[in-house]
């Protein structure tokens, strides 16, 4: 049986959604989902729990202001270091939370280690786009990061795209400010130098093509990836609210109406619920990071991603593909 360890006390609102997402997500799947944290806090939301689901208890939490590598090295007791600490003795598969995404970064590293051949772990989520979606990456995992990584990245992006999406031979994509070879700064310059020996890479990429491009999956480095995408989540976000905004009276509402369908396929498009949570990349383990305002729906698909990350043995074929890049090297 497969046993996801779910930081309920990780998030804004934690540990409501979390627990209310815990049974939603109880009734998809047999996973065994381990709720750790603060078992008279859970126990404030719910009077039963379903039979695959069970309380381990965590007194301690990491905040989401608490410097991530600190607080991970005091905290032994956190919710967050509790959920580590079982993957990496082999009481759970996979961790899944909604908190501190520094910290989650920071106790994975500390308690598993990366993958042997990578340098730097990145976050990756799939976004929106004509053909369906894409994976964008990296999100804000590895700030400070060098050209040599953008390989990393994608080869990493790669095999989570070939293994939960199903694409046999993923296209990746540099993003830059403009689409020929020789523009960007020297970052991306030498970047684009080592992504382009390999087959499967498509060359630069501008902003503006991204939800519109043919491509699988995007790099960049976390500074910038983490700007794109809250940029990204609040321009969504602002135009839905300008479209209700538009129709407040009945009149209006009622040539609304007809659009309702439409509207809610765009929704679920932008919703970063639909999403759940997204993985870090590059660590010796299975570590899914929901959104820190998750709902129960965000809760419930980010177990659902763990799940799929678990079956579908995603940090060997990641190993695999970076020997497989670099023979001699890993």
């Amino acid at each position: 049986m497969i046993r996801i360890a779910l930081d309920a006390m990780g998030g804004d609102n934690a540990p409501g959604p979390v627990v209310a997402g815990a049974i939603e997500a109880a009734a998809r799947t047999s996973a065994e989902i381990l709720l750790v944290g603060d078992p008279d806090k859970i126990k404030l939301h719910t009077s039963t729990l379903p039979s695959n689901v069970k309380v381990v208890e965590a007194r301690d939490v990491i905040a989401m202001d608490d410097k991530p590598a600190e607080a991970v090295r005091k905290k032994r007791d956190a919710s967050l270091v509790v959920c580590a600490r079982m993957v990496k003795q082999g009481e759970a598969d996979a961790l899944v939370t909604a908190g501190n995404t520094g910290a989650a970064t920071a106790v994975s590293l500390l308690t598993w280690g990366r993958i042997k051949g990578v340098e730097r772990p990145a976050i990756a989520t799939f976004m929106p786009s004509r053909k369906g979606h894409f994976l964008f990456m990296d999100c804000g995992a590895s700030p400070d990061v060098g050209p040599a990584q953008m390989v990393e990245f994608a080869l990493m992006g790669r095999a989570w795209v070939q293994k939960v999406s199903g694409v046999r031979d993923p296209k990746v994509q540099l993003l830059n400010i403009g689409e020929e070879p020789g523009k960007g700064n020297a970052f991306t310059k030498e970047a684009y130098e080592l992504l382009a020996p390999f087959p499967w890479f498509g060359g630069n990429l501008e902003g503006k093509d991204m939800f519109k491009n043919p491509s699988d999956v995007v790099v960049c480095e976390g500074f910038v990836g983490n700007m794109v995408l809250k940029s990204c989540e609040g321009v969504g976000e602002f135009i839905l609210d300008e479209i209700r905004a538009a129709v407040p009276g009945w009149p209006a509402r009622a040539l609304y109406l007809p659009l309702r369908s439409v509207m809610k396929k765009l929704w679920q498009k932008v919703d970063y619920a639909e999403v759940g949570g997204s993985p870090l990349l590059g660590v010796n383990g299975i570590c899914i990071i929901g959104h820190g305002r998750s709902n129960a729906k965000a809760v419930r698909n980010a177990v659902m991603n763990a799940q799929k990350a678990v079956e579908s043995g995603l940090v060997p074929a990641i190993a695999e593909s970076v020997r497989a890049a670099h023979p001699t090297e890993v």
